[in-house]
């Protein structure tokens, strides 16, 4: 009885690593359209609110003043995806509006 219970539990051990060792279904490829309108944030953010003149293919033309100043860095330590760390002051100094003069 217990060589019986042994082999079995060898058994069933071998029979689940055995279906570990598969590799999964082939996910299938996205259409192309459906590839077009996934976007990354930045390119997203840029056709959201184009700050100045665009060149032909879409892009901002940095030749004019507006679209300079819209690509300017972040003034302290940015995250891994490049977005700015909110956690430092001067990251916060950055994003608040200039005040506005009276008169």
């Amino acid at each position: 009885m217990k060589k019986m219970i042994a082999l079995l539990i060898v058994l069933v051990g071998l029979s689940t690593a055995s279906m570990a060792q598969t590799k999964p279904a082939a996910k299938e490829a996205k259409p192309a359209k459906e590839a077009k309108e996934a976007k990354p944030a930045k390119e997203a953010a840029k056709e959201a609110a184009p700050a100045g003149k665009l060149k032909a293919d879409g892009t901002p033309d940095k030749r004019y003043k507006e679209n300079k100043e819209a690509a300017k860095p972040a003034a302290g330590p940015l995250k891994k995806d490049g977005t700015p760390d909110m956690r430092y002051k001067a990251n916060k100094d950055a994003a608040k509006p200039a005040p506005k003069k009276k008169g």
